[in-house]
């Protein structure tokens, strides 16, 4: 009966181990599999006034970032035109497929990607536009947009696209109508 008892209490503390939250990950017998595991840990369930959705933490934390260094100081509707315009990115063929790619990809937005967040309430404030954004939220602002510009500089290529609105201190384009650029 004693040894009953010590084998009860060992498996006891095995199963107790393996449910605990914070048990360690299972050791996975390949690296796709390990990349499998770790996307799903990834993934935040979100409720909005349209149902569930799933947001990827790391496509949330840099379209949190683009939009608090490049539209911090615009109002909701500015915010919500930038996400706009990078989710506009992803869907387009000519830019990478992740929000992640598009934020990143060389020499398309002027932020330093090293900058620190300063403004922790500000921050959290476009987490909320960008969580918004991320969980599908219309796209209804800016009319396709796929370029903008702050209002005091002109790029060479914004005489190349359609001008669609201007909301703040931005102006948006729509790359896939180009104009003659004689």
């Amino acid at each position: 009966m004693l040894l009953n008892k010590s084998w009860l209490a060992r498996v006891s503390v095995c199963v107790a181990v393996a449910l605990s939250p914070f048990a360690a990950a299972p050791v996975l017998a390949d690296a796709q599999h390990q990349v499998a595991h770790e996307t799903k840990q990834e993934i935040k369930t979100v409720r909005t006034a349209t149902g569930l959705h799933q947001i990827s933490q790391r496509d949330l934390q840099c379209l949190s970032e683009a939009l608090y260094f490049e539209a911090r100081g615009e109002g909701v509707n500015g915010q919500r035109a930038v996400a706009e315009v990078i989710l506009n990115r992803v869907d387009h063929p000519r830019f990478p497929k992740t929000v992640c790619g598009v934020v990143n990809q060389r020499g398309q937005f002027t932020y330093n990607k090293g900058a620190r967040i300063r403004e922790k309430g500000t921050f959290a404030r476009v987490q909320k536009v960008a969580m918004a954004a991320l969980a599908g939220a219309p796209r209804t602002l800016t009319n396709g947009a796929t370029y903008f510009h702050a209002r005091g500089v002109r790029p060479s290529w914004s005489k190349r696209f359609e001008r669609t609105i201007r909301i703040g201190s931005h102006t948006f384009y729509r790359s896939d109508r180009r104009f003659a650029s004689n």
